[in-house]
């Protein structure tokens, strides 16, 4: 098969400039070309109606306008969540969630691989197994895909949250990198304090983070109080048990003074008892200030594994012991449940899913 020419949001300011130099073109159009990338509402070469027509010409023989191509778009009942299908270069698939909030503000959940090789028990993603990590380009035009729509109308992605299929870690450069995009104010000037980075675990990546000194949030899944209970249902805590993930969480909080929120996934009769609740808050002081920590206790979605939620009376106790012991925790609801686009429902029939589909 044919190469694919390369996506012009995968191609670096400096190569862009090297590539105009040597088309004797003016080098300051390489900036021009990527303020469209961040802030355009142009869905092709052609509409760049700022740039000579030679050089659109010239532009579109040698890079993809965009990285991802939309397939489908389903509006959720809230009347402002939205999940995209978006078709890559090879075939493969991914998706991504808009979540406006009132009109206060728009985040843009995105994927970072296709599939995911994590295999938690509870999540669509990880039945697909991993297909392939995205590109730079890949990731930062499922934002670009949303920015368009909301620019035209006024508004702009101000929220990002590495949430989608894949785990960030595992495709740590391209993650950083697309993350470095959308938060150059030449861009999409998007707030590091509103990027929130997530990760089932994977510890030397999540030390590697706390180096770069960028002020980003980090999300941790945890989805329990013990090695017993995570290890049945978070694969890779054979490899990295709660202890290491807790004091590698406790370090990046003393790198970067953010605080790190714990995502609790809460299962019916696996992980949501009085006793876990305690657990965790014995487990969460033990590492600190409980200030520099917060706890999302998301009722599970349907999805793999059969697990059913908890009462509400039930998951209000949880949250009710984590805020005795001065620990903050908030009970959420996820967004876009009808549309499969809540926490763990992201999924496409490829990878050992689509294999199960057959």
């Amino acid at each position: 098969m044919k190469a694919a020419h390369p996506a012009i949001s995968d191609v670096t300011e400096r190569t862009l400039v090297a590539w105009l130099r040597d088309r004797q073109e003016p080098v300051y159009r390489a900036r021009q070309i990527r303020r469209h990338i961040a802030r355009g509402t142009e869905a092709s070469w052609d509409e760049l109606t700022d740039l000579p027509k030679a050089l659109r010409d010239l532009l579109a023989r040698s890079f993809r306008f965009s990285a991802v191509e939309p397939e489908t778009e389903i509006a959720s009942a809230d009347g402002e969540t939205r999940k995209a299908l978006l078709r890559l270069h090879d075939g493969h698939h991914i998706e991504s969630v808009l979540m406006p909030h009132h009109g206060a503000r728009n985040a843009v959940c995105f994927s970072t691989q296709a599939g995911c090789p994590m295999a938690c028990a509870f999540c669509a993603t990880g039945e697909m197994g991993l297909v392939r990590n995205l590109t730079v380009g890949e990731i930062v035009d499922q934002v670009r895909h949303w920015q368009r729509e909301l620019v035209a109308r006024g508004e702009r992605v101000s929220h990002v949250v590495a949430m989608g299929m894949g785990e960030p870690l595992a495709n740590f450069d391209a993650t950083v990198a697309a993350v470095r995009m959308l938060i150059d104010p030449q861009l999409f000037g998007i707030s590091p304090r509103r990027v929130t980075i997530s990760t089932v675990g994977v510890v030397p990546q999540m030390d590697q983070l706390a180096a770069l000194d960028l002020p980003m949030n980090l999300a941790v899944s945890l989805h329990a109080p013990n090695d017993a209970i995570r290890g049945a249902i978070v694969p890779l805590n054979k490899r990295w048990n709660t202890e290491e993930v807790l004091a590698a969480s406790a370090r990046y909080v003393t790198r970067t003074k953010r605080r790190v929120t714990f995502e609790y996934v809460l299962l019916a009769g696996v992980n949501d008892a009085e006793k876990h609740a305690t657990e965790l808050a014995e487990r969460i002081e033990n590492l600190g200030r409980t200030s520099d920590y917060h706890v999302n206790l998301i009722p599970v979605n349907k999805g793999p594994g059969g697990f059913a939620r908890p009462s509400e009376q039930r998951m209000e106790r949880f949250a009710e012991i984590l805020q005795q012991h001065n620990i903050a925790a908030t009970l959420r609801i996820s967004k876009g449940q009808d549309i499969a686009a809540g926490c763990g429902q992201l999924k496409v029939p490829e990878g050992k899913a689509g294999i199960a589909a057959v």
